[in-house]
Order: C-alpha cells, then sequence, then structure tokens
C-alpha cells in the first residue's frame, strides 16, 4: 500500500510546531499541496525554508482559528492559488490546567475557543468547498482526555469531548456529498512542549505503566494516522474517533503483563 496524496491541496491548523508540524510535512512529503497555518510568525518562516529546501509545494498562513475573518481570508487565498481545497486538518490547540475552583473564566474561553469553537469555524468556512467539490477529508484533533479524563484539565476534556461529538455530527451533515470527518485521540506523545521522555524515571515509569504499547508516542505516529485518513484508503472511515495513545488503559493494568515477562 502506498499512500498517494499527489496534488491534494491540505490545510493544516497550528501546523508550525509539535504535532501539526509533523503532520503538514508528512502531508507534503506524500505529495500534498500543504498549507500550514499558524499564530507563530518565526515558526512559520522555519516552515517555508523547510518547505523550500525540501521542494515542499504549499504556502503558510498567519491565521488565528478564533478570527472567523482570518479565517476567511486564509481560505479565499488558498482557493484563488489552487482552486480547491480536499483536506482540512484541525490540529490547533491549547491546554488550561488547574482545578476547577481554580480555574479563571477567560482560561476556560480561551481553552473552549481555539480547541472546538476554532474547529466549528474552520469547518464552516471549509465545508462549502467540500460540497461543491463533492468530496474531501476533514480530521479533528481530539485526545485521550476525550476518552478517559485526567484531573486538574476540565476545560481541555470538555473542549476535545465537544470536539468528538461535532465530528459525529459534521460526518453524518457531510455524507451525502461524499466528505468523510473524523478525529483522533493522542495520548502521551513525546513532544517538545509535553517533555514526557524528560521526566524523572519515576514519574516517567507510573505513566508507561498505563500504556499497552510500553513507550511515548511520537509526532509522526499521529502524522502516519493523519496521511491514511486522508487517502482514499480510508474512503470508508468516518464519524470516528481513533485512539492512537499505545492502548492508553486498554486494560486495567497493562503494566502487568510486562511483569509476566520478566518472572
Amino acid at each position: 500500500m502506498k499512500i498517494d496524496l499527489e496534488g491534494k491541496v491540505a490545510m493544516v491548523t497550528g501546523s508550525a510546531r509539535g504535532i501539526g508540524r509533523e503532520i503538514a510535512l508528512s502531508l507534503a512529503a506524500e505529495g500534498a499541496i500543504t498549507i500550514v497555518t499558524d499564530i507563530q510568525e518565526a515558526a512559520l518562516g522555519e516552515m517555508e525554508q523547510i518547505f523550500s529546501d525540501r521542494g515542499y509545494t504549499g504556502k503558510q498562513f498567519s491565521c488565528d482559528v478564533r478570527e472567523s475573518e482570518q479565517i476567511r481570508s486564509t481560505v479565499d487565498a488558498v482557493v484563488k492559488d489552487y482552486g480547491r481545497i480536499d483536506i482540512l486538518v484541525n490540529n490547533a490547540g491549547v491546554v488550561a490546567g488547574g482545578p476547577v475552583d481554580r480555574m479563571t473564566e477567560a482560561e476556560w474561553d480561551a481553552t473552549l475557543d481555539v480547541n472546538l469553537k476554532g474547529t466549528f469555524l474552520m469547518s464552516r468556512a471549509v465545508v462549502p468547498i467540500l460540497k461543491k467539490q463533492r468530496s474531501g477529508r476533514i480530521i479533528n484533533a481530539a485526545s485521550f482526555a476525550a476518552i478517559v479524563p485526567r484531573i486538574g484539565t476540565a476545560a481541555y476534556a470538555a473542549s476535545k469531548a465537544g470536539v468528538v461529538y461535532f465530528t459525529r455530527v459534521l460526518a453524518g451533515e457531510l455524507g451525502p456529498w461524499n466528505v468523510t470527518v473524523n478525529c483522533y485521540a493522542p495520548g502521551m506523545i513525546a513532544t517538545d512542549m509535553a517533555r514526557y521522555d524528560q521526566l524523572p524515571d519515576k514519574d516517567q515509569a507510573r505513566l508507561l505503566d498505563t500504556l499497552t504499547i510500553r513507550k511515548w508516542g511520537r509526532e509522526k505516529d499521529i502524522a502516519n494516522l493523519i496521511c491514511f485518513l486522508a487517502s482514499d484508503y480510508a474512503g470508508y472511515i468516518t464519524g470516528a474517533l481513533i485512539d492512537v495513545s499505545g492502548g492508553k488503559l486498554a486494560t486495567q493494568l497493562p503494566s502487568d503483563s510486562y511483569e509476566w515477562e520478566l518472572e
């Protein structure tokens, strides 16, 4: 099986850093014309240089997913340049932690605005184009927190659970137009931001004990899934939440099997 996205136009939000960066680079490597959007100007400049060095096709835009006018302007520019949009990856996200009784209204609003409202605004802008083409893919970033939340992540977990049900509803609405809508749930991915692999050994062991595949996830694990979901091979998958967590809590105590292996 060879994933071939040659000539497809893909937009990836929040894609100048972290998981989004790897998604954008992987889509471009598979031949997609890849549009990188982010609010980090310096990181966008770095992506522009990488695209130039590697011969990838696409552009970089400063775009805040909370701002309808910026979204509209960016989408219009992409359609003007390339005539279509085939793939939208709503990757942009933020995390605000802390117990509910200490969380500020501003922290709650910021998390919901980026993670959930941003997904809605971007999708709303692109859906008419996909309907007109009668084809396309929308792929949304949920989280393992939407499956089993952690204490101190009420805003984040609520926003990502919202993404899951938004995805299911939108999938139902776009089925007649041959447009699929899915979401993915990363687990503990060792990004530069999360740095799970740089925690003290004791803390790493405690967290790794929750995983069936007892190792940290990497950005590429997510990007590989996105490339598949964006391809023709995934044409019969829609409305799905796909767990990319290494089997986190697939059983009550995944670490038991590793202990058995040592006996």
